[in-house]
């Protein structure tokens, strides 16, 4: 269950946050991001968090053409907290992060001495993100399977289709928008949107504009 057995409010979640800017790296409440950990400043920032609240903030730059890491972030990103971490030969960290609840960007911090960016997170108007796996709503899953098979046919995706039809509304929502190859911007969409319905509905909508576009662009016979 998302939040527990770590948070049971918004209130216990830490008041300051170790942000990884990545583009294009969606974290989203009770879903589950790996990361492949090699920059010097984020293996600090692990080895910070480890020792810590194990807790991590991922947000997205506006800005991708330069620095990322010293970029202009969107205003939301979501908490994550270390669920799984190796260390491998060559010193990199692969980690996995479960996500907690999404925070708003109140102040950012002077670095930590690792390099990496330290923000003042606001968790008011998220404390449902920390019951993401209650959630209970309904989507058109055939109007979301035929043009998730559009999109992912003209992306040359290959995809476990009976292991997605067995999944629950909710999880299927959260596994697509976070694994589909969208643009950092629909990315950030998909993780503002209010609810899990919401979201559902941004999803289905991005996936038919992007096999529309390829359906467009393809030659006529």
């Amino acid at each position: 269950m998302a939040g527990k057995p770590y948070f049971e409010s918004i209130a216990a979640l830490p008041r300051t946050l170790p942000i990884f800017p990545l583009p294009g790296a969606l974290l989203l409440p009770a879903g589950t991001l790996p990361l492949n950990i090699f920059e010097p400043r984020y293996l600090a920032m692990v080895d910070d968090a480890l020792s810590g609240s194990r807790m991590i903030g991922m947000i997205q730059p506006e800005d991708e053409s330069g620095d990322v890491g010293a970029a202009q972030t969107y205003r939301i990103g979501c908490t994550g907290r270390i669920t799984q971490f190796t260390e491998t030969e060559d010193g990199r960290y692969l980690i996995s992060l479960t996500g907690i609840a999404r925070f708003r960007v109140a102040r950012e911090l002077p670095k930590m001495d690792g390099g990496y960016r330290l923000v003042e997170p606001d968790y008011s108007g998220f404390a449902s993100d920390l019951k993401a796996d209650d959630e209970v709503f309904e989507i058109d899953r055939q109007r979301l399977f035929t043009h998730l098979r559009d999109f992912f046919r003209a992306r040359q995706i290959d995809a476990n289709w009976e292991a997605m039809e067995k999944a629950d509304d909710a999880s299927l929502v959260t596994a697509l928008a976070m694994v589909c190859p969208f643009a950092t911007a629909e990315k950030q969409a998909l993780l503002e949107a209010a609810n899990g319905s919401r979201r559902a509905e941004t999803l289905i909508a991005l996936l038919q504009m992007g096999g529309s576009e390829d359906d467009e662009d393809a030659p006529r016979q």
